[in-house]
């Protein structure tokens, strides 16, 4: 229950309506145990006195009870049925805005398929319970407490021969449910599991088969959904074993009354319409004291889905962090890009292990290209990551025009900057889209000028043009179009500041060479960082900074660099054709 009293805030809207529905309910079940009193009537009325017209009016009774049970849950089902759709789609809602709004470090750490399920999966069994079992607990605890309470009044000894059984269902419900919220826990994850398995294998199918990996993955997977088949064959044994006693200990019950009934009928001690009405109202009160099982089984895998939806709802979002006064108070003034003191470590990395970045000082002029190279490792695309504030430093600061970037809201420093991964990722969409989501407002001139630029001309052909989708993450492009269109989503607002993690790594030497050419003129207004690997990248930069060992070790111009700094002239070495060694270019 505590875990399902978190739901309240998003039930509260329609709290009415869920009233409205539990109390048509409570007179439709209420119907059901009047029709017992009037068997009775019937019996020690008419059928005693022979009189045929009272049975075919005690009929008529009877039948109007009955549609008219049936007609009000036919209400209940009516009237739930809009209001709690639209709980599930505004919890559904508040999950996907949460995911947009934690932090890139929490995407890292949870996989996709554990977060899908939760939108999916677990919010059905959600909009389930809140239609069914919340309903029906409510309804058929009244249900019994109000037919023991007939029963009782009816006859004593009757009535505590029927209530013999309610300890140990007690017991035995209370064991049941500690034992069933394990098992539903586990194969709820276990289906996040498998989600995650097959959305891996289908955007990775390329590498599947390429390696002939099929089988084994395969086998991973049949793995993992054996494991949750047991799952879910010892959840529906618990429930089986649960079902078996709760149906049989109030059988035996009614066994026993109806035969005690019958000797003091017998004895005269008892009126034959009363037993009758006795056995009625006990054989009415069979359904909410059998579904007790189903409904404790269907409201454990609710709590479960409700502590899953919550562990992502409960991590705390993206918040602008507190800046001094000092650091709010400084001016804009053009005084480009500056990194002063920037460390970094992982969220999740080991204490031990030394950070990303150390210390990094770093100031890139107005209207100035710099290059970033760096070895393997080194930290270039985490630093590229800190300047749109993707990840957060663990200390120092990053300035754009003198303003700390901590103090302004994430929308306008992401207005200001644009950035290119080296690995693009488009969405399922049209080619325009992916390139106009790089700037709100921008126009039909802007995109046909960013295509220019980033020399994707190629969409112009493609079947629909520039409408066409491109398909999930792009996978029906190659490689080097994927990144074209990615530049020029970054292009596309002309923003006042461009971070480029090596966009034409892969790009063929002639489009590279027409894509530098181009990209001359944006990076000749803007303020850009560009991570790059490749002399002919670098020579687009006006100055170089060498990251090495998590500290820029050496800033200067390619050529400077290439003749003072051995590291750097290693890195943009390579073999040259005939030769054994590398060639300094």
């Amino acid at each position: 229950m505590r875990s399902l009293l978190r739901l309240w805030p998003y039930v509260r809207p329609v709290r009415g309506t869920l009233a409205l529905a539990a109390g048509v309910t409570v007179l439709a079940s209420c119907l059901v145990l009047v029709i017992p009193l009037t068997l009775k009537w019937i019996v020690d009325g008419p059928v005693a006195a022979r009189d045929p017209s009272g049975v075919w009016l005690g009929g008529l009774a009877l039948l109007v009870l009955g549609f008219t049970e049936a007609a009000l849950f036919g209400v209940r089902r009516v009237v739930v049925a809009r209001p709690l759709a639209r709980v599930e789609a505004d919890m559904r809602a508040a999950l996907y805005a949460h995911l947009q709004r934690l932090p890139v470090a929490f995407h890292d750490r949870w996989p996709s398929g554990q977060l899908l399920s939760r939108a999916t999966t677990d919010l059905m069994l959600l909009r389930i319970f809140l239609a069914f079992p919340l309903t029906f607990l409510l309804v058929n605890s009244v249900t019994i407490v109000v037919g023991f309470a007939i029963l009782l009044q009816q006859d004593v000894r009757l009535g505590l021969v029927l209530l013999a059984p309610v300890a140990p269902l007690v017991v035995l419900c209370s064991l049941f449910e500690h034992r069933y919220s394990r098992a539903a826990r586990s194969a709820q994850d276990l289906i996040g599991d498998l989600t995650t398995l097959v959305e891996e294998s289908v955007l990775g199918i390329r590498v599947v088969k390429g390696f002939g990996r099929h089988r084994s993955k395969q086998q991973a997977f049949t793995a993992l959904a054996e494991r949750l088949r047991g799952t879910e064959l010892r959840k529906a044994a618990l429930l089986g074993g649960l079902w078996a006693v709760i149906v049989v200990l109030p059988e035996l019950a009614i066994g026993a009354t109806l035969l005690l009934g019958v000797v003091r009928v017998g004895e005269g001690d008892l009126s034959a319409g009363t037993l009758v009405a006795f056995l009625s109202t006990a054989l009415a009160l069979r359904w909410p004291v059998e579904s007790i099982g189903f409904l404790l089984a269907v409201t454990n895998d609710a709590a479960s889905a409700t502590d899953r939806y919550f562990e992502v709802m409960d991590t705390p979002a993206q918040a602008d962090a507190p800046v001094p006064a000092a650091r709010r108070a400084q001016p804009r003034r053009p005084d480009g890009l500056r990194l002063e003191g920037v460390t970094f470590r992982y969220p999740d990395a080991p204490p031990a292990a030394p950070p990303v970045l150390r210390g990094v000082d770093l100031h890139v002029r107005p209207g100035e290209t710099m290059a970033l190279v760096g070895g393997t490792g080194s930290g270039k695309t985490t630093l590229t990551a800190l300047v749109p504030r993707l990840y957060e430093p663990t200390a120092g600061r990053i300035t754009l025009d003198g303003r700390d970037s901590a103090s302004m809201p994430r929308e306008q420093l992401r207005a200001l900057v644009a950035v290119a991964f080296e690995d693009p990722t488009l969405f399922s969409a049209t080619a325009a889209e992916n390139v106009l989501m790089g700037a709100r407002g921008a126009t039909e001139d802007d995109l046909l000028r960013a295509l220019e630029v980033a020399r994707a001309g190629f969409v112009h052909e493609l079947p629909q043009g520039r409408r066409t989708q491109v398909g999930e993450q792009g996978l029906s492009l190659s490689g080097g179009q994927r990144q074209r269109l990615a530049l020029a989503r970054a292009i596309v607002g002309r923003p006042r500041f461009l971070v480029l993690d090596d966009p034409l790594s892969a790009l063929d030497v002639h489009t590279e060479a027409l894509v530098e050419a181009a990209l001359r003129e944006v990076l000749a207004t803007t303020t850009a960082l560009v991570v790059a690997h490749r002399p002919s990248t670098v020579l687009l930069a006006d100055r170089v900074a060498l990251l090495s060992r998590g500290r820029i070790a050496a800033v200067g111009t390619h050529q400077d660099l290439l003749h003072t700094n051995e590291e750097y002239a290693h890195l943009m070495s390579g073999p040259a054709p005939g030769t054994d060694g590398p060639e300094v270019p």
